[in-house]
């Protein structure tokens, strides 16, 4: 097999429907593309829903159905589909991670196909994400340390301009180049990378999954570039509930994952500065944002939250991100 689309879809079916629409027009561009789609414990009429439109539409030719429950995540979600199919007898060449929550223009999959075949040595590309009116997103980024936790969290364009080297969201690339990380949104894996490394690392859950499996990628020589000429439309945040125009209270999951990626990643010395960067730097801008009385557009009980999941409070052991479909069970 030459490449393998995996998407999860968790209650959004609609989007995941138009997302395979999208790639009706464009999967023959690949010869020998799949999709594989993994129905991640909706817990309503997804899974029918999805092999009626499938069935009905022809696409049974090029897509599979995997349903699994309670939800796994993004990780457990994708890994559901990219497990079996490396162990199969075609294993594929290359693996896209592709969100639910997109669209494929034309020539999108085609695009980073040809350039992983012609860049050997790079082991994971990504796509230029778009809006829908064409506003290019943030998908090439540099891995976070302590410098840029603070930087983030305080928000001040002098300090912004005297850390940009850490900043992590990079200015827009205009060509294909190396950064650190690209958004899982839509990211090409080559089947090398999953074989120095793993699969995804399903402690994180959802969130940090993507910043972490480039990081460690990189560590074992299989850099990422990102590649512009591949365009993917983004609907942001349709999916995960997290977006930058929505301000909504960050999920418990979301702190875990952030802190088990710097223990695990950067040790609990690091792991602590990179967390006392951040309540300080968001500190200082809670009060700047009182007295020159800006708008509160910080997610609800930001700091609060943070300094709870903080290495300080819970702690210097690198645990696994709580399944919050495992707490629904427990308390039902």
């Amino acid at each position: 097999m030459k490449l393998l689309v995996v998407i999860v879809n968790y209650r959004v079916t609609d989007l995941t429907i138009d997302c395979l629409r999208s790639l009706s027009a464009e999967i023959h561009s690949v010869p020998g593309a799949k999709v594989g789609v993994c129905e991640n414990g909706s817990g309503d009429d997804s899974e029918g829903r999805l092999r009626r439109v499938i069935e009905e539409n022809g696409w049974g030719a090029w897509a599979d159905l995997t349903a699994i429950d309670p939800n796994r995540g993004f990780t457990g979600g994708n890994n559901a589909v990219i497990r079996p199919a490396l162990a199969s007898s075609d294993p594929p060449q290359y693996v896209l991670l592709l969100n639910a929550d997109t669209v494929v223009w034309h020539g999108a999959l085609s695009a980073l196909v040809q350039f992983m075949d012609e860049h050997g040595q790079v082991g994971i590309g990504g796509s230029r994400l778009e809006a829908l009116d064409g506003q290019v997103h943030v998908s090439a980024f540099r891995f976070p340390g302590i410098a840029s936790e603070f930087e983030g969290a305080l928000g001040l364009g002098a300090v912004s301009k005297l850390l940009s080297r850490w900043r992590v969201p990079m200015p827009i690339p205009e060509s294909s180049c190396q950064v650190d990380w690209v958004a899982g949104a839509s990211m090409m894996i080559r089947r090398e990378v999953f074989e120095a490394i793993g699969l995804l690392d399903e402690g994180f859950f959802t969130y940090f999954d993507d910043v972490d499996f480039c990081l460690n990628a990189k560590r074992a020589g299989w850099p990422t570039w990102y590649v512009p000429e591949s365009r993917v439309i983004h609907l942001e945040g349709a999916s995960t509930g997290i977006a930058r125009k929505v301000v909504k209270r960050r999920p418990q999951y979301w702190f875990e994952a952030r802190r088990r990626f710097f223990l695990k990643n950067y040790g609990p010395i690091s792991a602590a500065l990179g967390d006392a960067a951040f309540i300080m730097g968001f500190g200082l801008w809670r009060m700047r944002r009182a007295i020159q009385r800006k708008a509160d557009c910080d997610p609800p009980h930001m700091l609060t939250d943070f300094i709870r999941h903080s290495v300080f409070l819970a702690g210097f052991t690198v645990k696994a991100v709580q399944n919050p479909a495992m707490n629904d069970i427990a308390g039902s």
